[in-house]
């Protein structure tokens, strides 16, 4: 079975960059679109960014649109979000995601805070 674990997080001053991976074991990621969502606390979880199976369509959120960078490295199982610019909106808990047609799978979430 598919499992999602994220790392990467933690506290990031405004303007600055942070990348985020997660790590798949149980099956090969190669096989599945990918997603980044996020959830601030107080708002419902929202869509961040998702990659077809070779990254060669890539879908961002207009509020990311130009800082994130969505990728996957298949050799290591791997897929990746680059935080540039970081703005203190960006704070929340990010999850990646797989969906496929009988379930969608989750990591557990990691915490990204941006504060000076």
């Amino acid at each position: 079975q598919l499992q999602l674990v994220e790392s990467g997080g933690g506290l990031v001053q405004p303007g600055g960059s942070l990348r985020l991976s997660c790590a798949a074991s149980g099956s090969s990621l190669d096989r599945y679109a990918v997603a980044w969502f996020r959830q601030a606390p107080g708002k419902e979880r929202e869509g961040v960014s998702c990659a077809t199976t070779r990254s060669d369509v890539t879908n961002y959120a207009d509020a990311v649109k130009g800082r994130f960078t969505i990728s996957r490295d298949n050799a290591k199982n791997t897929v990746y979000l680059q935080m540039n610019s970081a703005k203190p909106e960006d704070t929340a808990v990010y999850y990646c995601n797989v969906a496929t047609i009988q379930r969608a799978y989750w990591g557990q979430g990691i915490q990204v805070t941006v504060s000076s």
